[in-house]
């Protein structure tokens, strides 16, 4: 799968561009702030629904528009197809494929984007919420279903919250709350879902995961995945914040084992006991302390929990290994060629030895997408078609014109004048 043209209105700071990219190494080079970043953004958009970079799509926004319109030509072998998103600063996206509109939940299920970026240190070092977040994006990119199984866990999650909150609010006790068996009974269904699916993915992600990370470090650490389940341990925090969190890696340390498939049985009837036995101290406190939006996904090196012990160079060649392997199970999955791979910015961070291996694992994929502060930071294995970001205008050295740059057109996908 290839990136043929890109194509975008008001998304940062861009107000219109349109962008011809090649298979093989594509490399955008400029200063930091220019606007490299902004277009791979956009390209991983289709694939994750959100940004790398921030949580919410407002930012995605140019400033004084109330909506940026994205548009890829994707290409595998003979068959072409063409997404468009509006991504709105407020309410609902909107989504077009070959330009019939759909959900914005179908987009990933027509790319499927692996992007690296120094962000990506957070997955092994940041709150539990970084991993979710990583697992969450892969397993709908894997099977986009899952990306209406994980909303419709987050409302439920919400709604059963707020009845908690209300409950604190009226002094209500347990006894006095039937309703709460109503959610408890919609959260065990799609959390167990959920569970079940992210254990998979850790089982799947392990040989590759450990493949990849004795060639990026030269070193077999034994790397190992899995999952801490808030069932499984005490829960106690004292916020709904990803700081509440924290003492899920802590609890891991000690008496995790060998990821298994747990049955949907199992994980039911642990669920539930779960939820019984801490309903009191959640209505002590208004919020829902079991589900897997409180698990966290366990990374160890030489048996070692990755996150408090690993060095500087080993965390980064877990989360190296993290993207390489999800690009690997992509591969093997897909129907449609290759995963688009980007390397966002990654070789800075990098020694050369590192470098110089990120680069051979992954000159074979159909299209790299490389960003750059300093063209020299990019080993020669990827140096091949060089594009010039200059204050969002993009110039080609080969005819050292503008590509593309022109002024917001103004519309949104379904016709409708934008504000």
């Amino acid at each position: 799968m290839i990136v043929e043209h890109l194509s975008l209105v008001d998304f940062r700071n861009y107000a219109a561009v349109d962008l011809a990219l090649r298979p093989g190494p594509n490399v955008f080079v400029g200063k930091n702030g220019q606007g490299k970043t902004n277009l791979v953004e956009a390209i991983a958009f289709f694939a994750t629904l959100g940004s790398h970079r921030v949580s919410s799509d407002a930012p995605m926004v140019r400033d004084g528009a109330e909506h940026a319109i994205v548009r890829a030509r994707l290409a595998h072998g003979e068959r072409r197809v063409q997404l468009e998103a509006q991504v709105n600063r407020r309410g609902s996206n909107k989504a077009r494929v070959n330009g019939t509109p759909v959900r914005t939940a179908e987009l990933p299920r027509y790319a499927q984007v692996v992007l690296f970026a120094p962000e990506d240190l957070q997955i092994v070092r940041g709150d539990p919420s970084a991993r979710r977040r990583f697992a969450d994006q892969l397993l709908v990119q894997r099977a986009p279903r899952m990306a209406g199984v994980l909303a419709d866990y987050d409302r439920v999650l919400k709604q059963r919250t707020a009845l908690l909150k209300s409950a604190r609010a009226r002094g209500l006790k347990a006894e006095a709350l039937s309703t709460l068996d109503v959610w408890d009974d919609k959260l065990v269904t799609l959390g167990t879902e959920i569970i079940r699916a992210r254990t998979a993915l850790a089982i799947d992600l392990t040989p590759p995961v450990a493949a990849a990370y004795r060639a990026i470090a030269g070193e077999d650490h034994r790397p190992e995945l899995e999952w801490a389940l808030s069932f499984s341990r005490d829960a106690d925090g004292d916020a709904e914040s990803d700081e509440d969190d924290e003492a899920a890696p802590r609890a891991a340390e000690t008496d995790a084992a060998a990821a298994v498939m747990p049955t949907a049985a199992d994980v039911v009837a642990q669920f539930r006991a779960a939820l019984a036995a801490r309903r009191s101290a959640e209505l002590d406190r208004g919020i829902t302390l079991v589900g897997p939006h409180r698990d966290d996904l366990v990374l160890r090196v030489r048996g070692l929990p990755v996150k408090g012990y690993a060095s500087h160079g080993e965390s980064w060649s877990v989360a190296l290994s993290l993207r390489l392997a999800s690009a690997e199970l992509l591969r093997a999955d897909s129907q449609l060629g290759d995963p688009i791979v980007i390397l966002d910015d990654v070789f800075a961070e990098l020694d050369s030895g590192r470098r110089g291996r990120l680069a051979e694992l992954t000159v074979g994929f159909e299209q790299v997408i490389v960003t750059a502060a300093v063209d020299a930071d990019v080993p020669g294995a990827l140096r091949a078609h060089t594009l010039r970001v200059e204050a969002g205008a993009i110039v080609d050295p080969e005819d050292s014109s503008p590509v593309g740059a022109g002024r917001g057109h103004g519309e949104g996908i379904d016709g409708g004048a934008h504000g």
